[in-house]
């Protein structure tokens, strides 16, 4: 007999149909399917299947299977619960045993079709008061399992005096690092017979007694006398030894790769207009008013230039606005210039304040009363 390492990995799924899936992919890559073993829970219909699930197909049911894929260790009991457990609220497993180098290819395909983190999940059933697997505990319906699923996958007019906040959504683009499932991989050792063939010696003792008829020779005389002779057989018998080699290490690490998403959303702002209906600081007239005012000077100061109306309406637009709003009041050009400096370049991360500042002057002005 000889030993001969295996490997066993298991995942976990949600529904039946994808772990049928998961099976003619792993023989697709060239598992053979006598290893590949599906478990479900056929009984209710759960797991995408319908049909009675045998709980006596195999001993000990599918809690007794779940131990002899894990093994007897106390570690590994606590895991063939889980696993059973998992299968009873409506899940699918797929369990298959490869030789060490086809693992890492076993378990790229079953995290590709979303094989579900067993630990976080079991972590989520106890919060929700699980407290280990209970083999007389019925198996979940079809509504039952999609219910919990779906928990787990889920988890007037303005009076006097008051303000009106300037709303301004902002997107913010972090990152966090998420489980993305997972499987595990067991080792196991299988015993197969082998046969050596071996050339073995035997020695036997063979007496023959021949008739003579002759004179006793000189050199003979002295052996007419008592004597005892021993000849001893031998015989060469097999001896087994058997050396454990270390043949292949099956490394489980994980590797890190980055990439660049490219985040995509919209954000909400409010916005007030204030039209002065009274001008205490100056006269001035209405909106319509001032923007043909302000088309006016655009023709006069920047007729040459080459850019449009549309690239200087918003700043003419903004001066206006800034000198009706409550934090400018009776304040100077001079004096507000650096903060509506700050402000404006914060609203137009892409217009130039030195290029746009006559054109938010001359809005601002206009509203003061100095503008001609």
């Amino acid at each position: 007999m000889t030993e001969s390492q295996q490997s066993t990995v298991v995942g976990v799924f949600e529904d039946y149909n994808t772990a049928e899936r998961v099976a003619r992919e792993l023989t697709e890559a060239g598992i053979s399917r006598e290893s590949i073993d599906v478990r479900s829970n056929f009984r209710t219909g759960a797991a995408g299947r319908t049909g009675d699930y045998d709980q006596g197909e195999h001993e000990g049911g599918i809690s007794g299977w779940f131990h002899r894929l894990f093994g007897g260790e106390e570690t590994h009991r606590e895991s063939a619960g889980d696993y059973a457990e998992m299968v009873r609220r409506g899940n699918a497993v797929v369990s298959v045993q490869v030789a060490p180098n086809l693992v890492d290819q076993a378990t790229d395909i079953m995290n590709s079709n979303g094989a579900i983190d067993v630990d976080s999940r079991i972590s989520q059933y106890r919060e929700g008061g699980f407290r280990g697997y209970d083999e007389s505990a019925p198996g979940y319906s079809h509504e039952d399992a999609a219910r919990e699923r779906e928990q787990y996958r889920d988890r007037g007019g303005v009076a006097e005096g008051q303000s009106i906040p300037v709303v301004e959504e902002q997107l913010e683009v972090g990152k966090r690092t998420v489980r993305r499932g997972g499987v595990r991989v067991y080792s196991q050792v299988r015993e197969v017979p082998v046969e050596e063939n071996i050339v073995l010696r035997e020695e036997h003792v063979r007496v023959e007694r021949r008739p003579v008829d002759r004179p006793l020779r000189g050199d003979e005389a002295s052996r007419l006398r008592d004597q005892t002779i021993e000849v001893t057989e031998s015989a060469e018998v097999p001896v087994v030894q058997k050396k454990a080699r270390v043949r292949e290490e099956v490394v489980v690490g994980k590797e890190t790769q980055e990439r660049t998403e490219r985040v995509r959303d919209t954000v909400r702002q409010s916005e007030v207009k204030v039209d002065n209906l009274q001008g205490e600081r100056g006269s001035v007239g209405n909106e319509e008013d001032y923007r043909t005012d302000f088309r006016r000077d655009f023709d006069r100061r920047y007729a040459g230039s080459e850019s449009d109306w549309n690239t200087y309406a918003p700043a003419y637009d903004y001066g206006y606005r800034m000198a009706s709003d409550p934090r400018y009041q009776g304040r100077s050009w001079d004096d507000a210039e650096r903060d509506l400096r700050t402000d404006y370049s914060e609203r137009n991360p892409g217009s130039a304040w030195e290029r746009m500042k006559d054109a938010v002057r001359y809005g601002w002005d206009k509203v003061t009363g100095k503008a001609r």
